[in-house]
């Protein structure tokens, strides 16, 4: 295949898209919608591809910056993704998404998922309340325990809350190797609706164990990382996609290293953050279009090895 960068595939796609240009290559994401898993405690349907906003939307009151993300949230709205998520650790983030959304009227087209990220029951409350309030939200589709910081009394909150309608959901985070094993541990004796973790081709201790935990306990899983701080990227820089990528309607590095992910059965939402419109696109074509098999799985990790 053609050496494209993730820049020229991505703005390629993006502006294609714009025009409402059909490229060869894209004809058959034309006729398709995003792919959605279902959340096993609900059977709710959610997009394979969401956004993450940790750095790229704490932004402040920056002017440019914040027209640039309303694009970016548009972008992902017309390409059929829907999770959006934050934690107040994320300094404006929570703020910013809430201002965003709710001023490009389109406040009811996403799923809102934030964190608590504190010690002690009222301490935990108060923060969910602002984040609420910042996000702009009376009912918050997910609120997860930000990495696990005092999850035995927030876990107790937030199960309140879900029968309260407060939330619709609850979970539980991590973002190390070294935290997958407590993750197992409280999604076997808790059960929560959601767990969020890292997981990429290059870094793939949740296939350990971890994955397959969630899948038998009913969890739905959402994956942070997945390009692993954009380490991926500067691996195969200047290397071109392999022939056989086009049978996975993959068009860039970014999809190969997506679609390895939403191609396994327990992840229901991957979510890559990005502050720039035509890297969202990108990221949301990763859910249009065909995904690998098991055989094709390990064909994607033997080909990235040695690359």
């Amino acid at each position: 295949m053609k050496k494209y960068s993730r820049r020229e595939a991505a703005k390629a796609v993006f502006y294609a898209s714009a025009a409402g240009i059909l490229l060869p290559s894209l004809l058959s994401f034309k006729t398709m919608s995003m792919q959605h898993r279902k959340i096993p405690s609900s059977g709710e349907l959610l997009p394979l591809v969401g956004l993450g906003t940790w750095q790229t939307f704490d932004v402040g009151t920056n002017r440019a910056e914040r027209e640039q993300l309303t694009d970016v949230l548009r972008k992902m709205k017309e390409h059929g993704g829907k999770l959006i998520d934050s934690s107040p650790m994320y300094g404006s983030s929570e703020a910013v998404v809430g201002d965003l959304t709710s001023g490009a009227g389109i406040a009811q087209d996403f799923f809102y998922a934030t964190k608590v990220w504190t010690n002690g029951r009222q301490a935990g409350i108060d923060q969910m309340k602002n984040s609420m309030k910042k996000m702009k939200r009376s009912t918050m589709d997910l609120m997860q325990i930000h990495n696990l910081v005092d999850w035995k009394t927030h876990s107790k909150t937030l199960r309140d809350w879900k029968q309260k309608g407060l939330i619709r959901y609850w979970g539980i985070t991590h973002y190390t190797d070294s935290s997958h094993e407590s993750l197992a541990r409280i999604i076997r004796s808790e059960k929560p609706d959601f767990v969020q973790f890292n997981y990429s081709i290059n870094s793939r201790h949740a296939e350990k164990n971890l994955l397959e935990t969630a899948r038998k306990n009913g969890t739905a899983v959402i994956i942070n990382r997945p390009y692993s701080g954009g380490s991926l990227f500067r691996k195969v820089k200047g290397k071109s996609l392999p022939e056989w990528c086009k049978e996975y309607d993959i068009n860039s590095w970014g999809q190969f290293f997506l679609k390895y992910l939403i191609s396994h059965e327990a992840v229901n939402c991957v979510i890559p953050g990005t502050s720039k419109p035509h890297h969202l696109v990108d990221n949301m074509m990763a859910g249009h279009g065909k995904l690998p098999d098991e055989n094709t799985r390990r064909k994607m990790v033997d080909f990235f090895e040695k690359v």
